[in-house]
Formats: structure tokens, C-alpha cells, sequence
């Protein structure tokens, strides 16, 4: 049952190209099934979209003939065997016979010959062909890889890939006390204040989940909150807010917020994270584009939607879902909800733009283009104390850039791009 859920995210992510998360979420079956089995299920989907480019050269070679159209399903069902074969190391005997039994549930009985000689060849030969490939270069598409290399250089490029390779690890934010909790949760504090748990768990069994203690969020996504500075008692603005670790750690560093998203449901998620670490904050389902406030606020953090590049780590099917012309259309809302956002500021007040993006198309360009377009605003440069002592997250300009291979000798970080500014 839990690799016909696996099967079910793959084809909602390689056929209808659907987010994995919302396949995720909407699946009710897999929503029935025990945490176990839930949890196998989720990581054999994303096992097989981390390794995609891996798997799928690897059938091919196995394959005397391209896969026929009438039987374009059956790849993922051979990419399901493949995972669980070669990267999750599933007993040959499970991996293949499930995945054979599997199809001949949901009517592919003409390929069952097929997939069974494809995955047996697998089983025999598969190891000595993976150590034959280029493992971070077949899983990246060609238009990330490209794009990375001229932004960052082919070394940094390939260290970018091979992190994305790696299941990264659980962090969290504490609302107080990070050593008590380090020792509770058997966690490292990292430099940017992050306790990271190397060992896999579900998070709502944690200890302090219940009580409201901590919430999840990446080492580099806690750093654009903290360059507003000291906001206690301030009015902060946070656009484009959901899930809401920004606006808890703006609330919990004493600020007074707006919290605004323009969908309905995900600012429904904020509020129920919110209820359950016992804050408050104003929130608000608007076009951020759009909306204005009925006075200036004090600063004001924008989280702005991006093609999610610097997080592929966590969410593998981005990779195979975004593509060049995303990034366009996304830079497009960038500019424009950046042109709002000085608007909802007093004169003297900061902003934080930031993107989880590693596109600099998303990232360094934006801010140039606004600050070439005579904004109201001057760049205020970021010093590395303020970053955990973590200098090689910053630019020339003095903006902040992580990347998944950042922090690399405990785990990796996200991806994030982050410009402090002043309005005039």
C-alpha cells in the first residue's frame, strides 16, 4: 500500500506536474495510512525525484528501444523499482515483485514483462552503473546547471549539485533556552542560533512540538528576519508570510505584526502554527501587490514567491517542475511587490527582501533594478556578525547569498538571497 501511495506522487509529479507537497497534502489515502507507512511513502517519492536524472539514464540504458507512448505510465513504475533497488537498498526480491504486482494492479499486465527484465537487470548491474555516472550532473536539468555555472563558477556549481544529492537534515528555531533544548533533543546549535537534529524524526512526536516550544525552519531562513535589528514594539509588515517561521521570530523578538499572504489556505497554516506556539499576530489574505496599510509601518520583511532553486534539498521536485521561463514570470511579481513594499514603510525604515532562490535573476538583479530605477531607498550593507560570523554568506555588495553548500561539514544549508534597505 505505501509504494501504490509512492507511485501516486510520482505520477502527480512527472505526469500532471503538481508540486510535491500538494500532492502530499491532498492524497487522503496516504493520509490514512499509519506514520510508518506514511513516512516510507514520502521518502521512496523523494528518493526517486532526488535521483531522477540518475534513474531515468539508468532505464534507458537498460531499454532496447525507447518506451513506446502507449506505455508512458510504466516509467514510473520502473523509477519506483529503481528507488527503492539501488538508493534505498529495498531487497530485490520486495523492490521487484511489489512493483511488478503493483502494475498488474492498476491494468499494465502487456509490461510486467518489461518492468521485471529492466528491474532484474538492475538488480545485477545497477551498482557498477551508478559508479559510472555523473551523479550531480545528471540530476540537475541542464538550464539550472547552466545558470549556476555562470552565477557562481563550475566548482561551486558542482558542490550546489551534490548537495542536493543529501537528505538534509531537521532544524528549528526555540522560542528560548537553545542549549536546554540542544541537550533535550539531542541537537547542535549552529552558528546562526539553528538547533539542527541529525536524526530523522517526526516532527509532531518531538518533545516541546505540542507545548508550542520551537517550530521547523532552516538554518539560513532564520538570517533575513534578524537584519531588521531590534524591532521590539515596532510595527512590522510581513509580506507573503506563510507558513509563518518569519513572523514567529518577529513576534517573538517582541514586534508588533501584519502578517499578509494572498492565499486563504496557506494563511490558515500560519495561523494554526501561530495558535500552537501561543503568539499573536494581525493577519491579513491579500494581493501584496495590491494592499496597503492603513499607515506606514515601522519595517517590513518581504518573503517574495520565487521559483524555490535554493531549497531543492528539501523539495527535490522543483527541480523537474520550474524551468527558465518561471523565473521570468516571477521576477516580474518580485518588481512589483518590491515597488509596493517601500511604499508601506515611514522614511527611515528598513526592509528586508528575500528570495529562497539562487537565481540571480531573483536575487541580485532585483535589487539592482531598483536601485537603478531611482527607489526612494539606499542599501544598507549586512556584516558578517549579524550572519553568526558566517562571512562567506555575503557579497561585494554587502547582500547576504547562502548556498546548499554552505555549512557543508554538518549538513548544508538553504539557499537564500537576502538585501537590506532603507527608505529615504
Amino acid at each position: 500500500m505505501p509504494r501504490a501511495r509512492a507511485l501516486d506522487l510520482l505520477d502527480a509529479v512527472c505526469t500532471r506536474k503538481q508540486p510535491l507537497g500538494e500532492a502530499i497534502d491532498g492524497h487522503l489515502g496516504l493520509s490514512r495510512l499509519p506514520a510508518r507507512d506514511r513516512a516510507f511513502a514520502r521518502n521512496l517519492a523523494s528518493t526517486v525525484l532526488r535521483r531522477l536524472g540518475q534513474i531515468d539514464a539508468l532505464i534507458d540504458h537498460c531499454l532496447d528501444r525507447p518506451l513506446p507512448r502507449k506505455a508512458g505510465g510504466v516509467r514510473n513504475f520502473l523509477r519506483l523499482g529503481a528507488g527503492q533497488l539501488l538508493f534505498l537498498k529495498i531487497p530485490p526480491h520486495a523492490a521487484v515483485d511489489t512493483t511488478v504486482a503493483l502494475a498488474r494492479q492498476r491494468r499494465h499486465g502487456p509490461h510486467m514483462a518489461l518492468i521485471n527484465a529492466v528491474l532484474r537487470r538492475l538488480c545485477r548491474d545497477g551498482g557498477k552503473m551508478i559508479e559510472a555516472q555523473d551523479a550531480a550532473r545528471l540530476n540537475t536539468p541542464d538550464w539550472l546547471w547552466e545558470s549556476w555555472r555562470a552565477a557562481y563558477g563550475e566548482q561551486t556549481c558542482r558542490r550546489i549539485a551534490e548537495a542536493h544529492l543529501r537528505e538534509p537534515p531537521l532544524d528549528i528555531t526555540v522560542k528560548n533556552d537553545p542549549q536546554a533544548w540542544a541537550d533535550r533533543l539531542d541537537a547542535t546549535i549552529l552558528a546562526t542560533g539553528t538547533l539542527r537534529l541529525h536524526r530523522r524524526r517526526s516532527v509532531t512526536e518531538l518533545a516541546g512540538f505540542n507545548a508550542g516550544a520551537w517550530w521547523v525552519q532552516d538554518a539560513a531562513a532564520v538570517l533575513p528576519a534578524r537584519l531588521l535589528g531590534d524591532v521590539k514594539g515596532r510595527r512590522v509588515i510581513d509580506l507573503c508570510a506563510a507558513p509563518g517561521g518569519k513572523t514567529a521570530q518577529l513576534i517573538g523578538a517582541g514586534a508588533r505584526v501584519t502578517a499578509v499572504d494572498r492565499s486563504p489556505k496557506r494563511l490558515e497554516r500560519l495561523r494554526a502554527n501561530l495558535r500552537r506556539l501561543g503568539m499573536q499576530a494581525e493577519t491579513i489574505a491579500a494581493d501584496a501587490g495590491e494592499w496597503r496599510p492603513s499607515e506606514a509601518a515601522d519595517a517590513l520583511l518581504l518573503d517574495t514567491p520565487c521559483s524555490a532553486t535554493g531549497i531543492i534539498r528539501r523539495h527535490p521536485d522543483v527541480a523537474w517542475l520550474k524551468g527558465p521561463g518561471d523565473v521570468a514570470v516571477l521576477a516580474a511579481q518580485q518588481a512589483r511587490l518590491l515597488s509596493a513594499a517601500v511604499a508601506m514603510v515611514k522614511p527611515g525604515g528598513l526592509i528586508v527582501y528575500a528570495s529562497c532562490s539562487l537565481q540571480p535573476a531573483e536575487g541580485r538583479q532585483r535589487i539592482a533594478a531598483l536601485l537603478a530605477g531611482g527607489a526612494a531607498v539606499e542599501r544598507i550593507p549586512i556584516a558578517a556578525n549579524e550572519t553568526g560570523g558566517l562571512a562567506e554568506l555575503l557579497t561585494e555588495e554587502g547582500d547576504l547569498r547562502s548556498l546548499p553548500c554552505h555549512l557543508a561539514a554538518v549538513g548544508g544549508m538553504d539557499g537564500f538571497f537576502a538585501a537590506r534597505l532603507r527608505r529615504r
